[in-house]
């Protein structure tokens, strides 16, 4: 795969008959699952069609983020951070935590105002929170070469290592019990009496009770073919990392040109914040009225591209049977092509800011489709129409410093326990229930 390479993690080789959860792929989302329902003493199976975390889950910026978060994520983000503090003691692996802090630049005072709104709704849940001005900002960057109104800044945010959080996570669910299926798509859901009764996979059926689709930009082609309609669109973010430099910047940074992110080996991702592709796709005529309210938000942000993607989807499968081979066979890792001039303005520009990366040599170019949903918040739910098939899916480009404690959540829908958060606002229903489904703008 070509963007950048997880740690190994070797599928097992024998197929479960019966298990009591099947989990459909291997990102941050799902291996937390699945180690949560291990630990509690639950038979899981996770499936993987390619690697674990060979796709976003691997190609993100490594943000444990709470700064700016959608008011209704704030909760399971701030169970979220607990989680992560604790995360490398209980599976004994290095993920690369480190909570450092987060930084968001506000380049006029209206900005700084609107991340001053924003800090109200962290204040119910005693998350420190700081807004700087212009002056604060110099004194703690004085190598920044920009003018700034002030930045809000949490220094409970932090970072980890994209391509060694899911395999740890997805080890040491192996250890409490699960199996771990590499190169293994799940084609579809069997059901008895209107429940779910089982899976059937490439390799053969596995027996469960219950699913978890955690399968991030195919998900809506997965509940397709099971007959439910999950809205759901990718855009494409172009990423790059650094080789080591000294100087930079600690903690992660959003400047409104780019975004960067200090790395374990001591480089820096280097990533747009301002410019994500939105491929024209059929799903976009198909869904254009649920995600208007977002498109009126963020087109500021988005290049819109009529290419190769409008033709792979035209032409994909979107029914099969289960003797069939399906599409999660058919290409087993979503790599989307990045634009080398892209890159290298992104680089440009974070190096006119901070002298540190201006002559940073690049160590690897990559981009990343991240799912998203109407309202940019994730589907953590239940399906009451197919008793027994779950959800967790959609996270916007949010997933990653989230999915321990979605992941939690998730266990606690399928087991019947005490949910660790409130998980109203994450149900599946609320594309079909009335709700006003759209975003809330943070800044």
């Amino acid at each position: 795969m070509p963007g950048p390479p997880p740690v190994p993690v070797a599928g097992d080789t024998k197929l479960p008959e019966h298990v009591d959860v099947v989990v459909i792929g291997g990102g941050i989302i799902g291996t937390s699952t699945a180690l949560e329902l291990s630990e509690r003493g639950h038979r899981v199976a996770l499936c993987e069609k390619g690697g674990i975390a060979h796709e976003q889950s691997s190609r993100n910026w490594g943000w444990v983020r709470m700064t700016l978060r959608d008011p209704r994520e704030i909760p399971l983000m701030a169970e979220a951070i607990r989680v992560w503090q604790r995360l490398d003691a209980r599976i004994g692996r290095d993920t690369g935590y480190a909570q450092a802090g987060i930084v968001y630049l506000a380049k006029t005072e209206d900005q700084l105002e609107s991340c001053a709104r924003w800090a109200r709704h962290v204040e119910p849940h005693q998350i420190p929170c700081q807004i700087l001005d212009r002056a604060e900002v110099k004194a703690r960057f004085p190598e920044m070469q920009a003018e700034v109104a002030g930045a809000l800044s949490l220094p409970m945010d932090g970072r980890a290592e994209p391509q060694k959080a899911a395999p740890a996570i997805a080890e040491a669910a192996r250890e409490a019990g699960a199996a771990i299926l590499t190169r293994c798509a799940v084609r579809g859901i069997e059901t008895s009496a209107g429940a779910v009764s089982g899976v059937v996979t490439e390799r053969g059926r596995i027996a469960c009770e219950a699913v978890v689709l955690a399968g991030g930009a195919w998900s809506n082609l997965f509940c397709g073919n099971t007959g439910l309609d999950l809205p759901q669109l990718c855009v494409i973010n172009h990423v790059l990392r650094t080789v080591p430099v000294e100087g930079g910047p600690e903690p992660a940074l959003k400047h409104p040109d780019f975004s960067i992110r200090k790395r374990q080996d001591g480089g820096y991702t280097v990533a747009t914040t301002s410019r994500n592709v939105c491929p024209i796709v059929p799903n976009s005529f198909r869904y254009f009225r649920q995600f208007l309210p977002a498109l009126r938000m963020d087109y500021r942000n988005l290049q819109f591209r009529l290419g190769a993607e409008f033709f792979r989807e035209l032409t994909a499968k979107r029914r099969w049977a289960m003797d069939e081979v399906s599409p999660f066979e058919e290409t087993r890792v979503l790599d989307p092509a990045t634009t080398q001039t892209m890159n290298d303005d992104i680089l440009r520009r974070a190096g006119e800011v901070f002298p540190a990366l201006k002559d940073a040599g690049v160590a690897q170019r990559w981009a990343g489709c991240i799912d998203v949903t109407p309202d940019a918040i994730p589907v953590i739910s239940k399906v009451e129409t197919l008793p027994g098939f779950h959800i967790a899916t959609g996270f916007s480009g949010h997933g990653f410093g989230i999915g321990p404690s979605a992941g939690r959540l998730m266990a606690d829908l399928v087991t019947g326990a005490r949910p660790c958060v409130d998980a109203h606002e994450f149900r599946f229903s609320r594309f079909t229930d009335g709700t006003r489904v759209r975003p809330i703008a943070t800044i």
